[in-house]
């Protein structure tokens, strides 16, 4: 379960807590599991940490903000554990086929997709940035994104849980 949250949080210090969180609800639900055996407790599971991680991106960003402001901090992960749910959550394998799947870009995707994706630009600063017009850094980043969900190289970052 770290590593379902690990793929798609990518912040250690946010996974540890969704998963404490999905097994809070879980716990404070049991009555309400209507299922018998392992499977199927499994797959109640897993649906609780999806509906965790779509409200961890849905108001994440507004709450971590919020406690920002009221400087809340939580616990820092130490360096063992940080490397800990790295190796649980298998980042490595992933982090490869996804470099791979950027280097299979043309050069003005890849850019597009570097500054809008991996460091969270809007598109008005990646079109600024890239000397192009909103429309087209929006296009740029649509079409690579659609060339890498193609890409055979990717298709193993599929999970059984999704």
């Amino acid at each position: 379960m770290l590593g379902f949250f690990m793929r798609r949080t990518y912040e250690p210090e946010a996974a540890v807590d969704l998963v404490a969180e999905t097994f809070a609800a879980a716990f404070e639900d049991r009555r309400r599991f209507r299922g018998s055996g392992e499977q199927e407790a499994l797959a109640w599971l897993y649906a609780i940490a999806r509906h965790r991680a779509a409200d961890f991106h849905r108001h994440g960003r507004v709450e971590r903000g919020a406690l920002q402001r009221l400087g809340f901090q939580r616990r820092a992960l130490t360096d063992y554990e940080y490397e800990r749910v790295e190796e649980l959550a298998d980042l490595e394998p992933l982090r490869h086929r996804l470099a791979t799947g950027l280097d299979g870009l043309a050069e003005q995707q890849r850019d597009a997709v570097r500054l809008r994706v991996l460091q969270e630009r809007t598109y008005p600063d990646v079109a600024r940035m890239l000397g192009v017009s909103e429309q087209t850094a929006r296009t740029r980043v649509s079409r690579a994104l659609r060339a890498m969900r193609e890409m055979p190289e990717l298709s193993a970052t599929k999970e059984s849980h999704d």
